[in-house]
């Protein structure tokens, strides 16, 4: 087997994850993104991009910080160090087996 294709098997699988890999691209182009920005950025559902979320935040790629502006909630997200680091990471591994 092709070593750079070896490489697939120590693919990231928190990041691999179809929906989290375009969650993590997302918030990897900004600083902080709010859930409806996600959600329409996405076009997950709301229960499929909130579960994501928090296996993101589980693996300690995001954090999720909950704000008011006013008496409105909003929820913000943002890509860790470590989230950066291994969406990066993640990235190098698919251009090589590619």
């Amino acid at each position: 087997m092709n070593v750079e294709l070896r490489g697939l098997i120590d693919l990231n699988r928190v990041i691999h994850e179809p929906a989290r890999l375009l969650i993590t691209a997302v918030l990897h182009t900004v600083e902080s993104a709010d859930f409806l920005y996600l959600l329409h950025a996405t076009e997950l559902t709301k229960g499929n991009l909130s579960s994501h979320l928090m296996r993101l935040e589980k693996a300690e790629y995001v954090t999720i910080e909950k704000v008011f502006e006013g008496k409105t909630p909003r929820t913000i997200c943002r890509l860790t160090d470590a989230g950066h680091e291994a969406f990066e990471s993640y990235r190098e591994q698919m251009k090589a087996a590619i």
